[in-house]
């Protein structure tokens, strides 16, 4: 006997599809922010910092885009996504400033 799914509806898929799109994105921006004012801050070169953040963020967004897809729960998929992206960048601002000033 197989068990039957319940196809999900529209919005479930629209949801899935902009958690992994939208928020993969705004996650990945933080990551990079933060990860730029951090290495920048121990001691690497701008330019040096700024690609190497770059190339974790785009691996890091194949993997947020997948978990977004296979996840169970869509609530916790953009949750973290959403809070740990702007919260990655609000470390990151404040490493700037704390460099700035």
């Amino acid at each position: 006997m197989a068990a039957t799914l319940a196809s999900p509806s529209r919005l479930q898929i629209a949801s899935r599809v902009l958690a992994a799109v939208v928020g993969g994105y705004a996650f990945c921006w933080g990551l990079t922010a933060f990860g730029l004012a951090g290495l920048y801050a121990a001691g690497m070169a701008f330019h040096d910092a700024e690609h190497l953040s770059a190339m974790l963020a785009v691996l890091a967004y194949l993997g947020v885009f997948l978990w977004a897809v296979a996840a169970r729960s869509q609530v916790r998929v953009w949750a973290v996504l959403l809070a740990g992206g702007a919260a990655m960048a609000g470390a990151g601002s404040l490493i700037q400033s704390a460099l700035v000033a």
